[in-house]
């Protein structure tokens, strides 16, 4: 689940806001924070212990919600894998100098042999794991070079001077957002880690994948702040790249190809895996093709890139897009924590459910602004 909400749109989306926001950007990362816990503890914890996919559960409290849900988080899922292969081939094109669209075949080619290969499971975590660590370290050393205003930062992240919903619901929808909470619970499906005996295990891996995702986000934050406080502009046309040039020359702009693809390529996967299980229970001819249809979705994913183009503004539009599928997915969680006939005897503590209704409320609240306002523009 880290490593898909690390993908290149969270690069983007990071650089992007805190090139707007400045150190205010931190106000918004830390309620972003408490949102994507709450969001997926709730989440991950009914999906677990009903032991079934979150369509299966949305269809059994209400015929047909899970068909609805299944086409929102299959679309959204689509647009995310639009941007990660956009994202990859943005990596080797900084990497090893290739075109964007001959980087974005080449990676799509990769992350297709990941599911060709027999042991892909195992394959996937051990790559997402790997490539998640590099991530984390590489980011780490360029948060440290750029030299950012901690105090500055410190100070607005509790008191913030500038705010945006946008910016909120971008940030949650590109951490939580559509397939990214579901792809950590299906894997612990697929893993057998269900019941109310493996709680524990399942609080921890949802709390960690948070903390995880989270550490990346601060740390390219301050990257990026260090980088916009010198008086640095961002290269609109690729913001993130800017923060690894600016503050570390051409070894860091190599750097942040590494990390883009990095990002991109575990993106890809989590995307592709976590799409296709929204649908495999819906029939046995999906179930027995599920692999084939994982990479006929990775190459249409692709193709759409390479027909479309634009890959900035699609990292940034996919957050976004996928922060209005949210309310619905938690909402639907919510309830279904209540309904005997799928938790049987379970109970989620009041706390979580109370909490669980805020985030549902203040996301839905912040997606019909957002649409009010695309209809507007």
């Amino acid at each position: 689940m880290a490593s898909s909400a690390i993908g290149p749109g969270f690069l983007t989306q990071t650089a992007l806001f805190t090139a707007q926001l400045g150190a205010s950007f931190g106000f918004v990362i830390l309620l972003s924070i408490v949102l994507d816990l709450v969001a997926q503890l709730n989440i991950w914890r009914v999906i677990c212990i009903a032991d079934k996919p979150a369509q299966d559960i949305a269809n059994q409290l209400v015929p047909g919600l899970g068909y609805a849900l299944s086409v929102l988080v299959f679309l959204g899922g689509m647009a995310f894998n639009i941007g990660n292969i956009a994202g990859a081939g943005l990596g080797l094109n900084v990497l090893l100098g290739v075109g964007v669209g001959q980087g974005a075949i080449m990676s799509a080619i990769i992350a297709i042999g990941i599911f060709i290969y027999k042991e892909a499971g195992k394959a996937m975590d051990t790559f997402a794991k790997t490539l998640g660590c590099l991530k984390i370290l590489l980011a780490l050393y360029v948060a440290y070079i750029s030299s950012p205003p901690l105090t500055e930062a410190a100070a607005r992240s509790v008191n913030p001077t500038q705010f945006s919903f946008a910016a909120v619901l971008t940030i949650v929808g590109g951490t939580v957002g559509g397939y990214i909470t579901f792809a950590g619970a299906h894997r612990l499906l697929d893993a057998g880690l269900t019941g109310r005996q493996n709680l524990p295990q399942i609080n921890k891996g949802a709390l960690s994948a948070i903390g995880l995702a989270s550490v990346m986000r601060i740390l390219l934050f301050l990257a990026a702040l260090g980088v916009v406080s010198a008086g640095n502009v961002l290269d609109p046309a690729n913001p993130a790249a800017s923060i690894f040039k600016l503050s570390a020359g051409q070894i860091g702009y190599k750097l942040f190809g590494l990390i883009m693809w990095s990002a991109g390529i575990s993106s890809v996967v989590g995307s592709a895996f976590t799409s296709v299980s929204f649908i495999k229970s819906f029939s046995p001819v999906i179930l027995k093709y599920n692999r084939h249809i994982i990479i006929a979705f990775i190459i249409i994913a692709c193709a759409i890139f390479l027909v479309v183009g634009k890959p900035v503004k699609l990292l940034v539009a996919a957050g976004a897009v996928n922060g209005l599928i949210l309310p619905l997915a938690l909402g639907t969680m919510l309830v279904a924590a209540y309904a005997s006939k799928i938790v049987a005897n379970y109970r989620q503590p009041l706390w979580l459910t109370v909490l669980g209704v805020i985030v549902t409320l203040t996301m839905a609240w912040m997606s019909y602004g957002a649409i009010i306002q695309i209809i507007k523009s």
